[in-house]
């Protein structure tokens, strides 16, 4: 179905919903995407980066690996045939300062760049998708709505 929006909003209040979404986000992926993954805890931001990363492995014929989230090391980095992929989660970082020894802004090239709680670099990316996760209705519906300046992202959908 083609889209003509930079916006698009999935319930994912079912686990299935998730990874159906993220296996087909993940077919449009590439190396200089960066990818920023904002909501609550516990609203499914890690399961649909597990499935993402899953699914790639899965493309390429690779061994399933457990994908944790990165809370207490803040990065964790995949290699998935020719892709680098790059898992942080910023929830603990209190000053961007912080991220100095990471390259954290070197690797966006080459790299497919996941950052769960953005929002202290926020400001200072390039280019990027915004994956906005949310509880709904008494936290019984949860959603994602992608936006991007990307129509084709979303084009697939």
């Amino acid at each position: 179905m083609h889209i003509g929006t930079n916006s698009k909003k999935f319930d994912i209040s079912l686990e299935i919903n998730t990874k159906t979404v993220s296996e087909k986000f993940s077919e449009n992926l590439k190396p200089g995407n960066i990818i920023c993954l904002f909501g609550d805890l516990g609203v499914g931001k890690t399961t649909f980066v597990k499935y993402l990363i899953n699914n790639l492995q899965k493309k390429y014929q690779e061994n399933i690996s457990e994908v944790s989230s990165p809370t207490f090391n803040i990065l964790n980095e995949y290699k998935i045939k020719n892709h680098n992929i790059h898992h942080y989660d910023l929830y603990r970082v209190k000053d961007i300062r912080e991220l100095e020894n990471l390259g954290i802004y070197e690797n966006f090239d080459n790299t497919i760049t996941l950052i769960e709680w953005p929002e202290i670099i926020f400001k200072n990316l390039k280019e990027h998708i915004s994956l906005n996760f949310k509880y709904e209705n008494n936290f019984d519906k949860r959603s994602i709505t992608i936006t991007t300046s990307k129509k084709n992202i979303l084009n697939e959908f």
